[in-house]
């Protein structure tokens, strides 16, 4: 850019200058030094004339509130998994699967020989069966017959648990958010499934007791007692086994699980409502403000 040349002036000439108009050369001078500063800064992109406006506020603080929540949820799911609530359904998932072992393991114990495959021939143990000919015939129809009445039992209890059991697993998976990022209709099903759970299992123990004795008071059973019992083995009685027991028992102990977690999930959904509530309290008030 070219300025026409300007003339040297002495101080005494700036001096006479400014006590004639009293001290404006000297405004004039700084205001066209300002003149000059915005002359040569570069235009703006757009097509006004005004300086930009630089915005030096700090951000909003809703955005710092809304990542903070989300940074918390990636770096903590298993301390969300690993809440009171989902801690008791972890167990339950065990219990349920000790259940579906035990119910297996005292099928197989009551089955008799014909669990180690005497009646295909695959085993060669012969010298280790205390039966013999007819004998050795009336113990294998008696067991399969056994079997087979204990069977319902069997399947109705392994689909059951592991039906239990993996739902279960899905509540546990689908915990791994806070609580209050969690759906309402989560909590309610959570709860809804633990509640009806702990009644089912308590229902499906007496069934399943009720049902074993049952089938060890037919005469197939007792028959069966007696042949066996002739040969020494007492242990095929038919009293209700140490395997039928342990299915009673890891059933209650899930039942007693679900209450519980039945209780938290309840607790958990009132916090929630009043989180909820309390927040939304807050934003009322800001948005009146």
């Amino acid at each position: 850019m070219s300025h026409a040349p300007r003339t040297h002036r002495g101080p005494r000439d700036r001096e006479r200058n400014g006590e004639r108009t009293g001290g404006v050369p000297r405004d004039n001078r700084e205001g066209r030094g300002r003149r000059d500063y915005y002359e040569d800064r570069p235009p703006p992109s757009d097509s006004s004339s005004q300086p930009p406006y630089y915005d030096r506020s700090p951000p909003p603080l809703r955005q710092t509130h809304r990542s903070t929540p989300q940074e918390e949820h990636h770096g903590s799911k298993c301390t969300n998994i690993c809440s009171r609530r989902g801690i008791v359904l972890i167990c339950a998932v065990l219990t349920n699967a000790l259940v579906l072992v035990c119910v297996v393991a005292a099928h197989l114990s009551m089955s008799g020989f014909s669990s180690a495959g005497l009646s295909g021939g695959g085993f060669s143990i012969n010298a280790q069966i205390p039966f013999q000919g007819t004998e050795l015939q009336q113990v294998r129809d008696l067991d399969m017959q056994f079997s087979q009445m204990r069977a319902p039992g069997v399947y109705g209890g392994v689909a059951f648990s592991l039906t239990m059991g993996v739902l279960s697993l899905l509540f546990v998976v689908s915990g791994s958010k806070p609580a209050y990022l969690l759906g309402k209709k989560l909590l309610v099903s959570q709860f809804l499934f633990q509640l009806i759970g702990g009644v089912a299992y308590v229902v499906a123990v007496g069934l399943y007791l009720h049902f074993v004795i049952k089938v060890n008071a037919t005469d197939v059973c007792q028959r069966r007692e007696r042949l066996y019992a002739g040969r020494g083995l007492t242990y095929m009685n038919c009293n209700v086994g140490g395997g039928d027991a342990a299915v009673a028992l890891f059933g209650l102990i899930t039942a007693i699980l679900y209450a519980a977690g039945t209780y938290l999930t309840f607790v958990t959904m009132r916090n929630v409502a009043h989180y909820h509530k309390r927040t939304q309290g807050h934003t009322n008030s800001r948005s009146q403000i």
